[in-house]
């Protein structure tokens, strides 16, 4: 599966914006699919994920109740809607899917290298 992810840009702090990834090639629906985002020199961060037919989204701390990852499976489209934009949340954002019937818990939904495959980033930069 290709994936390409858009619509990063400069927001003002507690302001919100809409990423989008557009998946091509195999049945997007066998994927499960995750946000994360890095800072250059650091590692990856874990930002968000949802199961194949998304039923389950999970999200660390550091996000929980600010972003929310959806999922149009007829779209072959996932979808994180950032709102209380802060100044920290500033890095590049990458999609990411999940080639594997196991289960995801949400230990491995935060694990980069139990993603398959990687789009490009795109660039969120939050003004303070």
């Amino acid at each position: 599966v290709q994936l390409q992810a858009f619509g990063g840009g400069l927001v003002q702090a507690g302001g919100s914006l809409r990423l989008s990834c557009a998946a091509s090639g195999r049945t997007f629906s066998a994927y499960d699919m995750g946000w994360f985002r890095q800072a250059p020199g650091k590692e990856r961060d874990f930002v968000a994920a949802i199961t194949r037919r998304g039923g389950w989204t999970y999200y660390p701390d550091s996000v929980k109740d600010r972003f929310t990852m959806s999922r149009d499976n007829a779209k072959n489209m996932v979808y994180l809607e950032m709102n209380s934009l802060k100044p920290e949340d500033t890095t590049v954002y990458y999609c990411a899917a999940r080639d594997n019937f196991a289960i995801m818990s949400s230990r491995t939904a935060q694990d980069p290298a139990n993603y398959d495959y990687w789009g490009q980033g795109t660039q969120v930069t939050v003004s303070s």
